[in-house]
């Protein structure tokens, strides 16, 4: 067998098994699928603010950072902005990434060792196992935001303890029990680490601060692709562990810094998130219109984040279901196993400030006399 051959059959195997991906251009349909809930990614008006950022500095701060941030790429910006996060999240420090992806991997493939023991929600983002595999350490599992399964994998854990969970879970929508979780690990003495994700923005400054659980956590992965409406992320934790991540995390190390853009998008994102109040009440208004229309009785979840779920099960009955609603105008993506798991194939329908109530209203009378038909 030849490279190619390789290759082939694993794309034939993929495409049989009906989850084949393919990359899709924008589409003109009705946004409910991407991850831009307060709409910032669509702002004239941050454009705005953008640029005439980006014009105050660009004769001080190239067009591109020129290296990673231990060689070239550093700048008196990076680290006030880094400063100014954590600040406005009560926290010691932090450090920027290039994506919440590179922050997880950085983070959990450096800290953890070969004798400790990482502890994850079933539920958790690939760059979380991914970056816990990287590190060697023992890896448990407990199931879905259960505090009872969680503590029996205390229980057997050895040496430095770590529990990494979502705040709000990007396929599903829930909150993590972080309260609960949090008072766990202090009888445990694990290290509580949590992705801020899908949070931020939704849940004003994150669900860590609003539960006023920040001291309790050792660290926090926030990422700003989402409601902020930008593209990187930052670890906030302590000084000690800032120090730790330069030294350490490789995805930190051998990679090119951020540009100016990009941390001019992220700072002009969190002012305006300090006065987006308004915006958060209407989404959180039209979150409540939508449970109120869909059929309590269906498969659907019941969170109060902007992500909500329709389960469906199977992935070629989960891709027919979207195209129905695409044919319509409305873009809903199917989320297809492996993504999930076999049998919980489900419709994945994010809501924003900028869908209309009509639209939602329109949307869930689709979805509901596409249930009562199955």
């Amino acid at each position: 067998m030849t490279h190619q051959d390789y290759i082939q059959q694993k794309l034939q195997s993929r495409q049989q098994a009906g989850n084949y991906r393919k990359l899709r251009p924008e589409n003109g349909l009705i946004d409910f699928c991407s991850n831009d809930y307060l709409g910032f990614a669509h702002s004239g008006q941050l454009a705005e603010l953008i640029q005439d950022e980006i014009a105050r500095y660009n004769l001080i701060i190239p067009n591109g950072s020129t290296g990673s941030r231990l060689i070239s790429g550093n700048t008196e910006y990076a680290e006030s902005l880094e400063k100014w996060i954590a600040d406005y999240h009560d926290a010691e420090s932090g450090l920027l990434f290039n994506s919440g992806y590179d922050a997880n991997l950085g983070l959990l493939s450096s800290l953890p060792q070969r004798h400790d023991t990482v502890i994850h929600d079933e539920l958790a983002h690939a760059s979380i196992i991914d970056g816990i595999r990287l590190s060697n350490a023992t890896r448990y599992t407990f199931k879905h935001n259960d505090t009872d399964s969680l503590e029996q994998k205390l229980k057997a854990a050895k040496g430095l303890i770590y529990v990494v969970v979502e705040s709000v879970y990007s396929m599903d929508g829930d909150q993590a029990p972080l309260v609960a979780i949090s008072l766990l690990c202090k009888q445990y003495g694990a290290a509580l680490i949590v992705d801020e994700a899908h949070a931020l923005g939704v849940f004003g400054r994150g669900l860590v601060n609003q539960l006023n659980l920040q001291h309790d956590v050792f660290a926090r992965i926030i990422t700003f692709g989402k409601a902020l409406g930008a593209h990187g992320a930052v670890v906030l934790s302590s000084a000690s562990v800032r120090d730790y991540l330069i030294n350490f995390a490789r995805s930190f190390i051998y990679t090119t810094a951020a540009p100016l853009h990009q941390l001019a998008a992220i700072k002009m994102g969190y002012a305006f998130l300090t006065n987006a109040d308004a915006l958060i009440s209407d989404l959180h208004r039209k979150i409540e219109l939508y449970r109120r229309l869909i059929d309590s009785s269906s498969p659907t979840a019941q969170g109060t984040s902007a992500i909500q779920t329709v389960i469906v099960g199977g992935n070629d009955a989960t891709r027919d279901a979207a195209q129905i609603l695409q044919r319509k105008g409305f873009d809903v993506r199917p989320i297809l196993s492996p993504t999930v798991a076999p049998r919980t194939e489900r419709l994945r329908i994010c809501l924003h400030t900028y869908n209309t109530d009509e639209q939602i209203i329109q949307l869930t009378t689709l979805l509901k006399k596409y249930l009562h038909a199955r």
